[in-house]
């Protein structure tokens, strides 16, 4: 046996599963946490388990993720409790021997437990309109289980995430230093941004103030996030709760409209590839609607289509801000990467402006 696999039969045997393990699988899927797959035999049936050390550099209270995970799976596990194939509709924490959420390591590590959902298909990207509606679909069906918990309940793991105002401010911030000196060739993308300033502040104003209620936010909404049945198509589950939080769901119907809509890659460079897709657009908000329309106010309901070119704008600025800070948070390829990223999401909201009327 090999070291890692010791290291993870070391980790699994703190958590409170029954049986003998009979194998060990690196899951080189996800691109944040360290995973592993183990499965285990208990009274002639296996069961699988998803093991993961959360990365401290992303997520600096791993603690307060689990908590807000931990509340969350327990608050929807209780309204699919009656279905036959409830195992499959909410992730499952699997508590250590000693009942807590996650296994704190010798290295000072965090490591949580899942239990494994099989028989399920996880996409990148949508093949059809039936198939983007089943994941507006999805995204309604999380918000709505979710509907009667306070989001005031959880800890705000990352501060002011979608605050227009603090992102506006870090650009501000890194305008003043400038450190490569490339402010003076972004001189349209700024102008555009600061002329949208007010117009995209708007939600985080409504939310802050109480117009908007505080309910859970996933803030990750795309496609690969969300679980369908392998035979079915039918949306599952929601994964990936991490970035689980207080907010406004205008954060996740933004996000969900900014990711599905667009006709090209986030980086893409040839910028006649970009545009808003208002078929997709209607697809999308019908299979959201079907699930959330009858819990959502009405300032809710009226704010779903501002959503996505608001939070297609805080993606314009954080693109824009890091480029001009000389590439300091995001992950680049080449050294006009953050630049691209930032004249996408602009294309994206020029698009949306031009059919505004039209969806």
């Amino acid at each position: 046996m090999n070291e890692n696999y010791n290291k993870a039969l070391s980790v699994i045997s703190h958590f409170d599963i029954q049986g003998e393990c009979t194998a060990i699988k690196v899951n080189t899927q996800g691109h944040i946490n360290t995973t592993f797959v183990s499965s285990f035999s208990h009274e002639g049936k296996t069961r699988k388990y998803t093991h993961q050390m959360i990365n401290k550099n992303v997520f600096k209270h791993p603690d307060e993720v689990m908590s807000n995970i931990v509340k969350v799976t327990t608050h929807i596990q209780q309204k699919v409790k009656d279905l036959p194939d409830a195992e499959k509709r909410c992730l499952h924490v699997i508590p250590t021997k000693d009942g807590k959420s996650y296994f704190l390591d010798e290295n000072g590590e965090y490591w949580r437990t899942y239990g494994f959902i099989d028989d399920v298909n996880s996409f990148d990207s949508f093949s059809s309109l039936e198939s983007v509606r089943n994941l507006g679909k999805a995204i309604g069906i999380f918000q709505k289980q979710l509907s009667d918990f306070d989001g005031a309940e959880l800890y705000d793991t990352i501060p002011h995430f979608h605050d227009m105002g603090m992102r506006y401010g870090q650009l501000e911030a890194a305008l003043e230093k400038d450190p490569l000196g490339r402010a003076e060739s972004v001189k349209k993308e700024l102008d555009f941004l600061f002329a949208n300033r007010e117009r995209g502040e708007r939600i985080w104003n409504d939310f802050a103030s109480g117009v908007l209620p505080n309910r859970v936010t996933h803030n990750d909404t795309k496609m690969n996030n969300v679980l369908f049945d392998k035979d079915t198509d039918e949306a599952l589950c929601v994964i990936d709760l991490d970035t689980i939080m207080p907010g406004t769901i205008l954060f996740d119907t933004g996000d969900m409209i900014r990711t599905a809509c667009n006709t090209g890659l986030e980086d893409e460079k040839d910028l006649s590839k970009i545009g808003f897709d208002t078929s997709v657009y209607e697809a999308l908000i019908g299979g959201y609607l079907s699930e959330a329309e009858e819990f959502l106010t009405e300032q809710e309901r009226n704010g779903i289509k501002e959503s996505g070119r608001v939070i297609t704008q805080i993606m314009a600025v954080r693109f824009l801000t890091d480029y001009i800070a000389g590439d300091v948070y995001y992950h680049i390829d080449y050294p006009e990467h953050n630049i691209v990223r930032c004249r996408t999401q602009l294309k994206l909201i020029e698009s949306m402006d031009e059919q505004w009327d039209r969806f």
